[in-house]
């Protein structure tokens, strides 16, 4: 491999490997406090959908149409959305994007597991940016095979790279689900962890991941993830009913 290149897709490789394996660490409850800390909601307001999509600061920089993972087209009504965590430490949104335009975050692909023999899914948050990799009526694989999370749902990774503030990186991640509610007719219980959804293959022990590990207590959606949820609700009643920009 060119060095140059190793070096650049070197975050996303590492990323390719730990969303597979389980992510192993409890959330610190007390973390919750921290994070809240960073948040100034007295200040926050009624937004229309724009201005609320204006707040997540999105960039859509898609995977290339007929590469990579968008080789096959695979249509799909959104019914939910699965929120991740990526657990790479050195890769952060911009890195992802690139690794998943050229089809860096290999899979193997077969019967009962991958089904494209890439990663992809549809948006990756962090502190300052959401870039978005997927239209939203196209399949990404990031949760469970051939089954409905793959299926039916949005897939959002949240970065985890040093230097980025996992507080902020949730509540961008809450105003971009609140969004994609909104415009898609998702009602909040339909807003899961990855954990909501089995994966049902010979090749895993544990069916469901530990993930996103953060937002996790024990390994389980317990308190952190209704805090969670509680965020999300939180911007969706900001929201002024009026017309939202479809992202595909």
């Amino acid at each position: 491999m060119n060095p140059a290149f190793a070096r650049l897709v070197a975050p996303a490789l590492l990323m390719a490997a730990v969303i597979i394996a389980a992510c192993a660490t409890p959330t610190n409850r007390s973390r919750i406090g921290q994070w809240e800390s960073r948040y100034h909601d007295s200040q926050l307001g009624r937004v229309t959908p724009d201005q609320l999509l204006r707040e997540v600061n999105l960039s859509v920089d898609l995977i290339p149409a007929g590469t990579a993972g968008r080789k096959i087209y695979r249509r799909m009504t959104p019914k939910y959305i699965t929120i991740h965590s990526t657990q790479n430490y050195s890769g952060n949104a911009f890195n992802h994007a690139l690794a998943l335009r050229r089809g860096a975050l290999k899979a193997p692909r077969r019967k009962g597991g991958n089904r494209i023999g890439y990663l992809t899914w549809h948006f990756t948050v962090q502190d300052n940016i959401a870039i978005q990799h997927l239209p939203c009526r196209e399949q990404g694989e990031h949760a469970d095979f051939d089954g409905p999370g793959n299926n039916t749902s949005i897939g959002i990774e949240m970065c985890e790279h040093r230097g980025n503030d996992i507080g902020l990186t949730i509540d961008k991640t809450a105003r971009l689900a609140a969004y994609l509610m909104y415009t898609y007719g998702i009602p909040l219980n339909h807003v899961v962890p990855h954990y909501h959804w089995p994966r049902i293959s010979p090749y895993i022990k544990d069916p469901h991941k530990n993930c996103p590990h953060f937002l996790m207590d024990g390994g389980r959606p317990r308190g952190t993830w209704q805090w969670f949820l509680n965020r999300v609700n939180l911007h969706y009643n900001r929201l002024i009913p009026g017309a939202a920009r479809s992202l595909g």
